[in-house]
């Protein structure tokens, strides 16, 4: 009797899973706005840190824990994430209207923002590809 090899779909084994750690604790709300806004300017916590001139375990203690930020620290993470001290501090400051997408353009890029990087990284690509040709046809025509 010969042995038959069955095959399943070929699905990455991490597909969908969060990676890390679980938190031991949830967030403060100043933590949740400081991530959120992070991942909006596209930007990984190393990459702040760098910006700040701290380390990024520092850094991610901003994002999960009740810490003391300086003033001036305030001022230059605001700076690095292109919005107002105000955002970082209030929830009702995130109200205010930005230069960013609206309407459904926006409902959808913040879908595209909870899904898995990777496939973040693949629609953002179609788009991409899709603005150049939009340029190239525009400017032959």
């Amino acid at each position: 009797m010969q042995a038959k090899s069955i095959t399943f779909l070929s699905l990455p084994y991490d597909d969908g899973m969060k990676t890390g750690r679980p938190p031991k604790s949830n967030r403060t709300d100043f933590a949740t706005r400081l991530a959120a806004l992070r991942m909006a300017a596209g930007l990984s916590q190393r990459q702040v840190a760098a910006a700040m001139g701290i380390s990024q375990p520092s850094y991610a203690l901003w994002e999960h824990r009740n810490v003391a930020i300086a003033a001036e620290q305030l001022v230059k993470l605001a700076e690095t994430l292109k919005v107002r001290a105000e955002d970082l501090l209030y929830e009702e400051a995130q109200a205010v209207k930005g230069n960013g997408p609206c309407g459904k353009a926006r409902r959808i890029f913040e879908e595209v923002s909870k899904l898995p990087r990777s496939r973040q990284q693949r629609i953002l690509s179609v788009v991409e590809d899709w603005l150049t040709a939009q340029r190239v046809t525009a400017t032959a025509s």
